[in-house]
């Protein structure tokens, strides 16, 4: 496989979710974490859930990741069904999950070593392709104990980039950053998402976070989740996290997101 052909924009990814439930078992009995979830997410596409703590959004997230496969219902991406983890899926999560004995070069590369197809200095170009992307261009051999927070997650998403994964999936990545670094990387992830042509499920418990970033927003109620609501985004891009537009839609999707609580409360 050339390095040209790796750096094109990924097959495209349909997901299609039809009467996906799931409950747990614990000790304490069972809980029902999703409800009768149908879902289709177009090529291409952002999607962003939001809703309260519990309400299976990231259960959902897992689902499709092939993570979690006690469910009912059927997940499939491109018609294929989600039996088992692959590469055309590639997940984040709030922690990054760095390896700290690996540069950060080396975190990159991780994920291309399962690529047998690329030659050795392929896959470096790919990686410092992606390192570019991000914004690390020069910080290829920094420790990763050296990195702010941020930075580290910039490392995390480019590693989860490089194998031009067809759908990236997203669980709170910038939870634990701070507003000023998670401002950044909205404007970052953007345009990645308009240079890789990504199917992204970004998982979020900040409404304002989901507009400045989805195409859609799916407001989940709580257990067992189920699909509220739906909101289409469809503000211009680049969108400014404090832009009065989005302010008001995020308002609007917070007050149906109280109106849920309410009974709880």
């Amino acid at each position: 496989m050339s390095l040209a052909s790796e750096l094109e924009a990924p097959p495209p990814a349909k997901i299609r979710l039809a009467g996906v439930s799931k409950i747990f078992t614990t000790n304490r009995g069972t809980v029902q974490a999703l409800d009768d979830i149908n879902l289709e997410i177009g090529d291409g596409e952002f999607v962003c859930f939001v809703g309260p703590s519990g309400c299976g959004k990231s259960t959902l997230l897992r689902i499709v990741a092939a993570l979690e496969r006690s469910f009912t219902g059927t997940a499939e991406v491109n018609g294929k069904m989600i039996t088992e983890p692959g590469r055309d899926r590639t997940v984040m999560f709030q922690d990054h999950a760095l390896f700290p004995w690996l540069d950060v070069l080396g975190n990159v590369l991780f994920g291309l070593k399962l690529k047998p197809d690329l030659s050795n200095k392929d896959r470096i170009e790919v990686a410092r392709y992606y390192l570019q992307l991000v914004g690390l261009d020069g910080f290829e051999h920094a420790n990763i104990h050296e990195l702010s927070g941020g930075m580290k997650q910039r490392v995390a998403l480019a590693r989860a980039l490089a194998p031009n994964p067809r759908v990236l999936l997203m669980d709170e990545p910038f939870a634990a950053l701070d507003a000023m670094t998670r401002e950044q990387l909205y404007g970052d992830l953007q345009k990645i998402h308009a240079a890789r042509k990504k199917t992204i499920l970004f998982v979020t418990h900040n409404v304002r976070e989901a507009v400045c970033l989805g195409d859609r927003v799916l407001l989940f109620s709580p257990r067992p989740g189920r699909i509220r609501k739906e909101f289409k985004v469809t503000l211009p891009r680049p969108r400014e996290f404090n832009d009065v537009a989005m302010a008001s839609l995020a308002a609007e999707i917070t007050g149906e997101l109280k109106t849920i609580l309410a009974p709880a409360l």
